[in-house]
């Protein structure tokens, strides 16, 4: 069984483009949004491919799911993986848990597991991210 390996590094957003879904009102509402991610350190993707689905509690508070597609490269081995993404916000910012989507790596990710996340604080411009990982 192949040893897992601890990486991490840092990414940007740009790019948020939000549509409600649904009724709109104080709370809950729904809304789907498009951004693009750019990785830098251990995960290397220029830029991403990531939709999510949110649910406003009310206020600034909430919880999202979402995909994200990175092509690009993971400790200089190349190719792309989908990671599954939840996480919940607040007027502080937002945490997030994802994991590699299985059968989801291609080139030399074919096989690539693992799961990490992050923690955003509003105003910052670049996010500090973990990920563990195997590739089998």
């Amino acid at each position: 069984m192949p040893t897992p390996v601890e990486t991490s590094g840092l990414f940007t957003f740009a790019d948020w483009e939000e549509t409600p879904v649904g009724p709109q009102g104080d709370a809950p509402r729904l809304a789907h949004a498009r951004v693009t991610n750019a990785f830098t350190g251990g995960v290397e993707a220029a830029g991403t491919n990531c939709a999510y689905t949110i649910a406003y509690n009310g206020g600034n508070t909430g919880s999202f799911s979402g995909m994200e597609l990175l092509a690009g490269s993971v400790d200089g081995r190349r190719g792309s993986f989908v990671l599954e993404e939840r996480g919940t916000f607040d007027a502080g910012g937002t945490v997030c848990r994802f994991e590699v989507v299985p059968g989801s790596g291609t080139g030399d990710l074919v096989g690539l597991t693992g799961s990490g996340g992050f923690t955003y604080r509003h105003g910052d411009t670049s996010v500090a991210y973990a990920f563990t990982y195997v590739l089998a």
